[in-house]
């Protein structure tokens, strides 16, 4: 440690943890207590400051250390929302910590905030989420795959069962079925397990015609497909139809014992994975459904079918037809409908013109998380689209989010959304979202130079570890630290390129050069550097399954190839074990604080620590050997400590062997192989 004139701005740190804001998660008139560090006798004084100057609290030295000086002050809170940011003096010096760090100005936009009230389940803090494409996952049960022209979808097109698991997705995908089931699921739950998953995230399950499921069919029942066919019951052909023109031809999944069976087999999956200390989060698509839902019905499938009420594109008198907005003259010419971004096969959902719609899905969203499914929360399908204002999305949100907590307070809400969440993110909506902009944009961006479909790549990106950081650091100043810490981390999933074909650094899609060009001059020594990042950052780690097995694949729909049992990357499922299992061993990893510690051409550096937890990790991400000094008495530890090296990664292997560095004068020095990562962590004096 170099001595510094003036303040030390390097060791100038607070944040939202438990460590520094006790509680984390305040009530409205509870006391919280504010904690700020400082160099050791370094400072004059620290403020505590409000946004706009409302409160300006000067915070007391309460502990002082041979490294570090803690300031402490208390707050009684509102019920309103709290901003803050800290003034710090020495002299005739100043300067302000908000939480892109030390600033000469205030930076209220970038306030630490406090929402009483405002609380996410502890069991997402920090949690190992697995992600299923049902469809692609296992066939543990073939008597309900979807049969070769069972039903019309797209274009009138019959749908088709794939008979070769390991065959690549067409560039139309849609209409095939390779027989991925819940029951293949639960044959794979002690794998799931295996590789220290903690949550289980499920794309759509319910009744749908597609295998993707996002274009809903019956929201209050799992798809046959996926779950149990007792009656393989056809209905009749009506005049005029041919078995080939007749869309929903086989009834399977509008039988009430299928369907029944099938919603009993999800409770099983649910109790098994419940069973081994695993959670599990639906899909919910509600800003639209599909074109087949029994509301609807533009196929006619349910029409005059034993329990079904007439659909909305059938009849004018539907009790349905208030669900949808039509236009158009008089009956029955007024059938065109709203479609989501103008898809006929995705009709808008009408929540404003139908309480008994709105009121519906209200009931869907506690239905699904309450017994006898007990499922552990919901993940929101384009979930800023709902509605047709702003002001009535988020009541909607609002309204939802009692619901739901009301029948399990332990669920968890989180939304797909691309852009600042902020506004949804107040403790009265959503929990969390899919950490795109905070997360898999900026690290694809630094590891890669690649765009997160694939479809376009920027050198100027790649290996900038300062754009790194300050995009980060910007985007995570958007969010709540309790949402933060839940926020789905993801590398790939069912929209983009899988992370693996991004490190070819190519662009491209399945439809112009193939699906064997995906797997071309792929970097796995890459994708285990995201996945070190991935492991220890702020948030909830989610695998897209496969990723851990070393899939390729083009976005959508070559993103979507079936799982490779029987040919998987055994060594890299082998890493995934060990660094999930890192980060369980260190609690730091999944609640701590992060600090920034070294950031140029090619590198990054940051620290992940708590009172009793310290680990860094060191990234290289360029052609060449780099030798660092990493300050890493920032995160607290000693100045002439030893660290242990937890996992070394490079270009063709990595080593989880532990070795020793010394720390001298509080410098971690490193020598970094090209294209590689470090984790260490600081071993403690009793050890």
């Amino acid at each position: 440690m170099c001595p510094v004139n003036g303040i030390n701005r390097q060791a100038l740190f607070s944040d939202e943890t438990a460590d520094y804001r006790c509680p984390m998660e305040p009530e409205a008139g509870e006391q919280v207590l504010i904690r700020f560090r400082t160099a050791a006798d370094n400072v004059d004084r620290v403020y505590l400051v409000g946004c706009g100057g409302t409160v300006e609290s000067r915070m007391i030295l309460r502990t002082k250390g041979p490294v570090f000086d803690i300031f402490e002050t208390a707050l009684s809170l509102t019920e309103a929302s709290f901003a803050y940011c800290f003034r710090v003096e020495r002299e005739n010096e100043i300067c302000w910590y908000n939480k892109l760090g030390v600033s000469d100005t205030p930076g209220y936009e970038y306030a630490f905030r406090i929402t009483p009230g405002f609380h996410t389940p502890d069991w997402a803090k920090g949690a190992v989420i697995y992600q299923i494409f049902v469809d692609r996952f296992c066939n543990g049960d073939k008597s309900n795959d979807v049969k070769d022209g069972e039903y019309l979808y797209v274009n009138g097109q019959p749908v088709s069962q794939v008979k070769e698991w390991g065959q690549y997705p067409s560039a139309l995908d849609v209409n095939n079925f390779y027989g991925g089931d819940l029951q293949g699921v639960l044959d794979k739950m002690d794998y799931i397990k295996s590789l220290g998953v903690q949550v289980i995230y499920f794309n759509p399950l319910f009744v749908s015609p597609s295998n993707h499921k996002y274009d809903s069919q019956d929201y209050d029942y799992i798809d046959p497909h996926y779950g149990k066919i007792i009656n393989d019951v056809e209905r009749p052909v009506r005049d005029g139809e041919t078995n080939r023109d007749a869309a929903g031809y086989i009834a399977r999944v509008t039988d009430k014992v299928n369907l029944e069976a099938s919603n009993a087999l999800f409770a099983q999956v649910v109790e098994a994975a419940h069973e081994r200390g695993m959670r599990v989060i639906l899909d919910g698509v509600f800003n639209h459904c599909g074109s087949f839902n029994k509301w609807m019905d533009r196929e006619r499938i349910y029409e005059g079918q034993e329990g079904y009420e007439k659909g909305a594109y059938v009849a004018e008198d539907s009790p349905y037809r208030s669900f949808f907005r039509f236009t158009g003259g008089q009956w029955p010419y007024n059938n065109h409908y709203d479609g989501w971004w103008g898809y006929e096969t995705l009709p808008k959902l009408n929540y404003e013109e139908s309480k008994e719609l709105y009121d519906y899905i209200m009931r869907i969203g506690r239905k699904w998380v309450s017994e006898p499914y007990n499922a552990d929360g919901w993940r929101l399908d384009v979930a800023a689209d709902l509605g047709r204002s702003e002001e009535f999305n988020h009541q909607f949100w609002r309204d939802f989010r009692r619901n739901v907590k009301e029948a399990n307070p332990e669920a968890i809400i989180l939304a797909e959304h691309y852009g600042d969440p902020g506004s949804w993110l107040q403790g009265d909506q959503w929990d969390t979202v899919m950490n795109y902009d905070a997360f898999m944009e900026p690290l694809t961006w630094f590891l890669t130079g690649m765009e997160k479909h694939s479809d376009e790549r920027h050198d100027e990106f790649f290996g900038d570890g300062e754009l790194f950081f300050r995009t980060m650091l910007h985007q995570m100043s958007r969010f709540h630290v309790q949402s933060l810490q839940v926020a789905m981390n993801e590398l790939s999933n069912h929209d983009h390129s899988r992370f693996l074909t991004r490190t070819n650094r190519t662009v491209g899609r399945t439809g112009t050069l193939g699906p064997i060009a995906a797997e071309t001059g792929v970097k796995k020594g890459i994708l285990r550097m995201a996945v070190v990042v991935q492991m220890t950052w702020p948030g909830a780690p989610t695998i897209y399954y496969g990723d851990e097995a070393g899939m390729c694949g083009w976005t959508d729909p070559d993103n979507r190839r079936t799982y490779p049992w029987g040919s998987e990357d055994l060594e890299l499922i082998e890493f995934h074990k060990y660094m999930t299992g890192n980060r369980r061993r260190n609690p730091a990893l999944k609640t701590g604080s992060l600090k920034l510690l070294a950031a140029g051409k090619g590198f990054i550096a940051y620290g992940r620590f708590n009172e009793k937890n310290r680990l860094a990790v060191v990234l290289n991400v360029a052609e060449e050997e780099l030798h660092l000094e990493i300050p890493v008495w920032e995160i607290g530890v000693s100045p002439d400590g030893v660290m242990e090296r937890l996992m070394l990664t490079a270009d063709d292997t990595y080593n989880s062997g532990r070795l020793s560095f010394p720390v001298k004068d509080g410098i971690l020095t490193v020598d970094m192989p090209p294209e590689s990562s470090m984790l260490f962590v600081e071993i403690k004096e009793e050890e």
